[in-house]
């Protein structure tokens, strides 16, 4: 559904008007027209080229699945309400400075930009939350920054060490993104466990050693000596498969949950195995920097090396679907349908 704005008195020219794409209700989505504002004295308006959908996350918003009254993301300033419908939402957007305050360096204009900003097709920000692009990587690589850094948290904190076996469980664009980063490392064996085919085969093209299904990943904590994996990746989104992670990993093994499982349950098997075997289970999420990093690192300099990351992995390849803003509805009827269908999808932005 499209809305609109009303024109002003006869004869009178109606303000520029821009889309915002809203979530009002599960399987909802809503296009809005909206006024564009002009930029205050220390703002800028940045005009839309390109966003890009995190279907794990926003997926879990389409159907209704996030926790409600949660904030939508306390790091990120566009993103300032809970997630209460209606909402906007959504971190990877890549457009073009087209105006800027009185008190902004004229330099801005015209610049290509990163923004973690909802999908919107003119959104204001404040010049110093946006991130310049490099000039070498077009706006469809530069809108997957955010699942570039997310894969480099995700390695930082799973401290990878020369001759480990790692496995990574979950083939979607966070899984094959920090797999291509894992395969950089000098490690004895990188496992990639996925139930769909193509994503195998993308998994193994980005530097796996092996691609197993679910199925054949049972014999995974068997192998080696000592046996099973030393670090292992929940990165499916399903919390079944961190039973499956358990078994991969063996004595003193250590599990890095990057999912976010919104209101599923995860009903994991402490027993017995995970007891007795003290496996460490520690959670990764990229809104922050692991404490005992913090001497050393900072958001910005993580960002730096994401970007060096993006320049390694086959961007191309992983955009699977480029679908008009105007059809929103039908790229998420499509990620909703089944991870077979897509990988990553981009919406596209015309502002004519």
């Amino acid at each position: 559904m499209t809305g609109s704005v009303e024109g002003g008195r006869s004869g009178v020219e109606p303000p520029p008007s821009g889309r915002s794409l809203y979530f009002a209700g599960p399987g909802t989505i809503r296009i809005e027209r909206e006024a564009v504002p002009d930029p205050g004295p220390d703002e800028v308006l940045v005009e839309a080229r390109v966003s890009a959908v995190s279907s794990g996350t926003e997926l879990l918003i389409y159907r209704g699945e996030m926790p409600r009254g949660l904030a939508a993301d306390e790091s990120i300033d566009a993103l300032d309400g809970d997630l209460t419908y209606p909402l906007k939402y959504g971190y990877a957007t890549v457009g073009d400075v087209t105006a800027v305050g009185a008190d902004v360096d004229d330099q801005w204009r015209g610049r290509t930009v990163f923004a973690f900003n909802p999908h919107e097709s003119h959104f204001i920000a404040d010049p110093t939350t946006l991130v310049p692009v490099p000039e070498d990587l077009p706006p469809s690589t530069a809108a997957l920054l955010p699942t570039a850094e997310t894969a480099t948290t995700l390695v930082m904190d799973g401290r990878p060490r020369v001759g480990e076996r790692v496995v990574v469980f979950g083939a979607g664009m966070v899984g094959l993104v920090t797999t291509s980063v894992l395969a950089e490392f000098p490690l004895e064996r990188l496992t990639v466990v996925e139930p769909v085919a193509h994503r195998r085969e993308m998994a193994a093209a980005l530097g796996a050693d092996e691609t197993l299904t679910p199925a054949d990943a049972a014999r995974i904590g068997d192998r080696g000596d000592p046996a099973g994996a030393d670090l292992a990746y929940e990165l499916s989104g399903q919390p079944t498969t961190l039973d499956d992670a358990v078994d991969a990993v063996g004595y003193d093994g250590r599990i890095v949950v990057g999912s976010w499982y919104g209101r599923k349950r995860a009903e994991t098997d402490l027993g017995g195995f995970f007891h007795r075997n003290r496996i460490d289970i520690s959670s990764s999420q990229v809104s922050t920097l692991a404490p005992d990093l913090r001497g050393r690192w900072t958001k910005e300099r993580r960002l730096e090396v994401a970007w060096e990351r993006l320049r390694d992995v086959a961007a191309d390849r992983l955009v699977t679907h480029r679908i008009a803003f105007e059809d929103a509805t039908e790229a998420y009827r499509l990620l909703d349908d089944g991870p077979e269908n897509a990988l990553q999808v981009l919406l596209t932005y015309s502002n004519d």
